[in-house]
């Protein structure tokens, strides 16, 4: 039983990634995910359309806009 511990207490000790990478790339993704529904929120479909002739995004969160100051008429 003791070569069963050993074996997993080994695999475990080591971690694939180290602490200041995986805090680096969650930072990262962060980021861009706040970029993103800064942009969806704020920015798409004022002056030209993402998804084509359509005001879908921009309806969607219209009210949302107004609540956050964004200026949208």
């Amino acid at each position: 039983m003791s070569n069963l511990s050993q074996t997993a207490s080994g695999a475990i000790s080591t971690p694939l990634v180290s602490a200041k990478a995986a805090t680096i790339w969650l930072l990262a993704i962060t980021a861009f995910l706040g970029l993103a529904v800064i942009y969806f929120v704020g920015m798409d479909e004022g002056m030209t359309s993402v998804f084509g002739n359509t005001a879908v995004v921009h309806e969607f969160f219209h009210d949302g806009r107004h609540f956050l100051g964004f200026p949208c008429h």
